[in-house]
């Protein structure tokens, strides 16, 4: 399953549209997108606007691939359970964002080489393909609670 998310803040069409089109052209692998406030009518896969924290939870534990917006809080989801993330970044020249601080985002954490990123429809699609056929893995994972060497700094630190 491929798990698409936009996150809460504002609509994301740009990437609903052009996931909702693969997945007319792969009717054999469930989609499962949260649109938030889109305006675009879904018809290739199951969407809802928002869910509880539960179910998202649930969504992540059971998709092979996120593809998402450039949210922090769903690539570190995605690095917490090891999955393979595509992010395309929300831009401000679409009024999709206030600012470019997603595009930002991508590009460092792309450049450490710690995700996917996609920055056009054909990449997106090259992407989502490649990872169906196991070529895209998950770059980078982190634990949910803090490593005992970070807590030990931080702990020698704040008694200097």
């Amino acid at each position: 399953m491929i798990f698409v998310t936009v996150g809460t803040q504002g609509p994301f069409d740009r990437l609903i549209t052009t996931m909702d089109e693969l997945a007319l052209s792969m009717p054999d692998i469930p989609i499962v997108a949260q649109v938030g406030e889109s305006k675009y009518k879904v018809r290739n896969m199951h969407s809802f606007a928002f869910t509880s924290s539960l179910d998202m939870e649930m969504y992540f534990n059971n998709a092979h691939l996120i593809v998402s917006h450039a949210g922090m809080g769903t690539i570190i989801s995605a690095f917490e359970r090891k999955k393979p993330i595509v992010i395309f970044p929300k831009l401000a020249k679409f009024g999709e964002h206030r600012n470019d601080h997603q595009l930002a985002t991508a590009k460092r954490l792309e450049s450490l080489n710690y995700l996917h990123a996609a920055y056009d429809f054909t990449t997106l699609k090259a992407k989502v393909s490649a990872a169906l056929t196991g070529e895209l893995t998950p770059l980078h994972n982190v634990g949910k609670y803090a490593s005992t060497e970070l807590i030990t700094s931080l702990q020698t630190y704040l008694t200097m």
